[in-house]
């Protein structure tokens, strides 16, 4: 295999090493509680099942489907557009719907790159940002991942110093993994920023509707006129409606970036299968009290382990929004790198968290810390860190050799 040209340019999947250790640890009988994966437990509205039972087992649906979506669900998403962010857009032209907004990533970046196209991507970030264009053979750049206003003087350098001169940028708030969230001035300094280098900006906004501070909800890009120009942003189900597994997603912004992904998609896939878009469709246009629901359980969650994990002497930074903590190693720890602590946390506290070195190397010194387990779960996963704390000076001894994962 490693004499594949795309295999060699993928390195080893960091989060497989903890994955490893997670399932021998549970073939041995241990309670592992797995806060590693941002993969939700909660229930897919019932309303929504309700529409994909109706609407499997017909030979209408049972055929192939549309490539770009049919157009009742692209219909939905554009009026989602307008409800939430009050931008417009031509469900015919301006909105593709996806297998999962990771599916449209990577196909956007097989359309848009050529060999050794410079991408600037933040650092850490999801790995598909990076590895979408590292398999499509383009070259990535680092930027930072704050939505501040260090980021441009940051960008700016990433300008003059790529050879060639970078052709898009990628962004994504509420972020995965860090939790940062970014203003409608951010954005609208960013669109700035890609019209003055001619940059395609691609922007992730999976967590738009996990947020905790409900008088400031997370804004899209596109809300910044002229957006759309030069923009395509990427959404998700999986976590607004906890449809994770269904992989529905959408891309939606300028006509032109769309067309070249509606046409790469048109060699790879038929699209969703039809009745999941016919749900995915009642999702859209239905009741949003499932919504506020979900926000609500991650927010008593994200309370649950804020107050837990403090009485442990390890302070979480507190996120506002996405189902994610971006948190720092104790200090104590911080020598091992992510992946050694984590794999650590798995071994004698039998909890699991996905460490920051799988985001990019900027993310080494943290790990993340998904709410996918309940609020007793949580704090339990809290007391058995606590135990293992109190006794790392004892039994670290024992953990046999420790290098920083590189």
């Amino acid at each position: 295999m490693t004499d594949f040209h795309r295999i060699k340019r993928l390195p080893p999947y960091v989060f497989e090493q903890v994955n490893r250790i997670k399932a021998a640890a549970r073939a041995n009988g241990a309670d592992i509680i797995d806060l590693g994966m941002g993969n939700p437990d909660l229930d897919a509205p019932r309303h929504v099942i309700e529409k994909l039972v109706e609407t499997a087992g017909k030979p209408r649906t049972d055929r192939y489907s549309a490539s770009k979506g049919i157009a009742g669900l692209r219909r939905a998403q554009a009026g989602y557009y307008q409800r939430r962010f009050g931008v417009t857009l031509n469900p015919d032209t301006q909105v593709v719907a996806t297998l999962g907004s990771k599916e449209g990533f990577a196909n956007m970046a097989q359309a848009i790159t050529a060999p050794g196209d410079v991408v600037l991507v933040p650092n850490p970030s999801y790995p598909i940002h990076a590895f979408g264009f590292l398999m499509a053979g383009g070259v990535i750049r680092s930027v930072p991942a704050e939505p501040t206003p260090a980021f441009f003087p940051a960008a700016e350098r990433a300008m003059q110093h790529s050879i060639p001169k970078p052709v898009a940028m990628v962004v994504c708030y509420p972020s995965n993994p860090t939790a940062y969230v970014a203003s409608l001035d951010f954005y609208r300094d960013l669109v700035a920023f890609a019209k003055k280098h001619d940059l395609i900006l691609l922007s992730d906004l999976a967590y738009a509707e996990v947020y905790f501070d409900d008088s400031n909800p997370p804004p899209s890009v596109l809300q910044v006129p002229g957006a759309i120009d030069v923009t395509v942003e990427f959404t998700s189900l999986s976590k607004t409606f906890s449809m994770a597994g269904w992989r529905m997603g959408f891309a939606v912004g300028n006509e032109r970036l769309l067309a070249a992904l509606t046409r790469v998609k048109s060699y790879l896939d038929y699209g969703a299968f039809t009745p999941i878009q016919v749900a995915a469709t009642a999702a859209l246009n239905g009741p949003e009290a499932c919504i506020h629901e979900m926000r609500a359980t991650y927010r008593r969650r994200r309370d649950a382990m804020v107050d837990a994990f403090q009485k442990t002497g390890w302070d979480i930074p507190i996120p506002s929004a996405s189902m994610f903590a971006w948190v720092p190693i104790p200090e104590k720890f911080r020598s091992l790198g992510s992946l050694e602590f984590s794999k650590l946390l798995v071994e004698k506290a039998d909890v699991a968290v996905a460490p920051g070195i799988g985001f990019g190397e900027h993310g080494d010194d943290f790990v993340r810390i998904a709410l996918v387990e309940n609020e007793q779960r949580i704090r339990q996963a809290a007391r058995n860190i606590r135990r293992f704390f109190d006794g790392a000076d004892r039994t670290l001894h024992n953990v046999v050799p420790m290098q920083k994962a590189v």
